[in-house]
C-alpha cells in the first residue's frame, strides 16, 4: 500500500511541476516587465530544481540530488546578478 501511495504521490508531483514549469515559461515569453521575467525564471529554476529531486526519488539515484543542487546554486547566482542589473544597469562596478 505505501509504495502504491509514493508512487501516486511521485507522478502527480512531477506532472503538477511540470506544469508549473510551463506556466513560468509563458510568464517569460509574455511578461509585461523584466521584473517579471526575472521571477519567472527564479520560479523556473527552483520547479526544475525540485523536479530533479522528485526524479530522485523515483529512481533512488543521488545523481539527481548533486544536478539539483548545482541549479539551484547558478539559479540564485542568475537572479542575483539580474537584478542588480535591473537597478543599476550594471552588473560589475
Amino acid at each position: 500500500m505505501s509504495a502504491t501511495l509514493l508512487a501516486w504521490s511521485v507522478t502527480l508531483a512531477q506532472i503538477f511541476l511540470s506544469l508549473a514549469m510551463v506556466c513560468a515559461t509563458i510568464r517569460i515569453l509574455r511578461g509585461p516587465r523584466a521584473q517579471d521575467r526575472v521571477l519567472a525564471l527564479d520560479t523556473l529554476y527552483v520547479n526544475a530544481a525540485m523536479l530533479l529531486l522528485v526524479f530522485g526519488i523515483r529512481t533512488g539515484s543521488t545523481v539527481y540530488f548533486e544536478a539539483a543542487l548545482v541549479i539551484a546554486l547558478l539559479g540564485f547566482v542568475s537572479t542575483a546578478g539580474l537584478a542588480k542589473f535591473l537597478m543599476r544597469g550594471e552588473i560589475i562596478e
